[in-house]
């Protein structure tokens, strides 16, 4: 099992502590994600340090406040690096709005246009905003593989099938009350479903509470397989592909 999107750097436990407890678990991949320049540094380190781990490098929707042109050519100069993987998290939080609109929708061009010079996959981040990030995606992000992090969009699932979006499900489809989200989960065509974990946020049901890290990437998926009506191993096989394939590994 592959985790496609957790914060190392958010975590408690010391990274080579949560890769190695990731890996007696069974997962063989995990991609951390930078927020900003900071966190960058920290995402591409870990993914130096340790071969199963790459980088994912953006600015995140509430760090975009005045985002200008040096703030983009620090992600650009990131993403150079080969341990880094896919353009992001980037979008629009209009649920928090930690940064003016504006600017984040500035900065959320600027990541699109990005992705698409450098052929990076982009990672999206959208809350209480799908209406304006499904927008700007339709105008400016058609031929860059796109994915849907943390999928929060069941009543779009069709459009995201219909666009080509991967959509990865974290702990939160596992909840008791997310039964949209698990129609989603279950209806969704297999080439299109990644699994993550966003830890240390949104543990799956079992650990529910705790803070989340990405070994629990395992509970999800196994949780989405039986959703779905497969067994773990055909689920497993499967995210595996598309990880592959989405993050060029």
């Amino acid at each position: 099992m592959v985790d496609t999107h957790c914060h190392l750097d958010s975590c408690k436990p010391p990274d080579d502590e949560l890769v190695e407890r990731a890996r007696a678990a069974g997962v063989t991949r995990l991609a951390t994600v930078g927020m900003h320049d900071e966190s960058i540094e920290r995402a591409l380190a870990a993914a130096h340090e340790f071969d199963d781990v790459v980088a994912i490098v953006g600015r995140h929707p509430h760090y975009t406040e005045g985002f200008d042109e040096a703030d983009l050519e620090a992600i650009e100069r990131a993403a150079a690096d080969p341990r880094a993987r896919a353009i992001g998290e980037t979008g629009l939080d209009y649920f928090r709005d930690h940064a003016p609109r504006d600017d984040q929708r500035r900065a959320f061009e600027a990541q699109i246009d990005l992705a698409a010079r450098t052929g990076l996959p982009l990672v999206i981040h959208t809350r209480e905003a799908e209406e304006d990030t499904f927008a700007l995606l339709g105008e400016r992000a058609g031929e860059l593989t796109v994915i849907l992090h943390c999928f929060s969009a069941p009543a779009r699932v069709d459009e995201c099938v219909k666009r080509g979006y991967m959509c990865s499900f974290a702990g939160n489809v596992t909840y008791p009350k997310a039964l949209e989200l698990q129609a989603a989960a279950r209806d969704l065509p297999e080439k299109l479903l990644l699994v993550e974990t966003d830890s240390p946020y949104l543990a799956p049901q079992p650990v529910r509470g705790k803070p989340n890290e990405p070994a629990n990437v395992v509970a999800t998926a196994q949780f989405v397989a039986e959703l779905r009506g497969v067994a773990y191993e055909q689920l497993d096989a499967a995210v595996e592909r598309n990880a592959a394939r989405v993050f060029g590994w």
